[in-house]
């Protein structure tokens, strides 16, 4: 079973990718940050770096989804590729980071991919204010997400929003302002309770359970 965790850069998808696997006994895929040789480069200068780093992340996430698809386990996996497909890069290709004639070739490479990717079985997206995700920039301290700038955010925001709004498959909203999975066990509960009754019906499941 492949379960994914989608939401805006800071939302807190690997903070409740890491609290779901150890509550149902999944296994976590971590989006690949700290050992990225692009990320650093990228948001010191974003024109520059904009295509490598979209394709690197659009290679990475396509291996994780045809292992995914090979696997026998429930996985739970920390951001999707449709979102490098249908919000970052198109979010770069408008803010002029990512030229016409790159923007096409990635987008050329995605929909071939396409064909041999399905949706997850169940998509948990993280709906955060702006607030919300700069407070949570802030906290966690990367040092490369420092240079990032608000209409950034914003853009991928609003990209965030028509793309859940259009989402087909099966989706559960988790409202990040105001739901504090991390600090509250009641709030976490309350997105155990969501998962258990979208994926086994009404009554929640025990840990271990997949």
């Amino acid at each position: 079973m492949h379960i994914a965790i989608a939401g805006n850069i800071g939302s807190g998808k690997t903070t409740l990718t890491k609290m779901l696997a150890q509550r149902y006994g999944w296994t976590p895929r971590f989006e690949p940050v700290d050992n990225n040789p692009y990320l650093d480069d990228f948001y010191r200068d974003m024109n520059r770096w904009a295509f490598n780093l979209q394709i690197y992340f659009l290679n990475k996430r396509f291996k994780e989804v045809v292992e995914i698809a090979n696997s026998t386990e429930t996985i739970i996996q920390d951001r999707t590729i449709f979102e490098d497909a249908r919000i970052f890069a198109p979010n770069l290709h408008d803010q002029g980071f990512m030229s016409d004639r790159d923007f096409q070739n990635y987008s050329d490479l995605f929909d071939l991919m396409m064909s041999l990717v399905k949706l997850p079985q169940l998509m948990i997206y993280i709906r955060s204010s702006i607030p919300t995700l700069v407070k949570h920039i802030e906290k966690r301290g990367r040092t490369f997400e420092k240079s990032i700038r608000i209409d950034y955010l914003t853009g991928l925001q609003e990209r965030y929003e028509n793309w859940i709004k259009n989402y087909k498959g099966e989706l559960i909203i988790i409202d990040g302002d105001n739901i504090s999975f991390e600090d509250t066990p009641e709030d976490f509960r309350k997105v155990t309770d969501m998962i258990d009754a979208s994926l086994y019906g009404l009554f929640p499941m025990g840990k271990g359970n997949k």
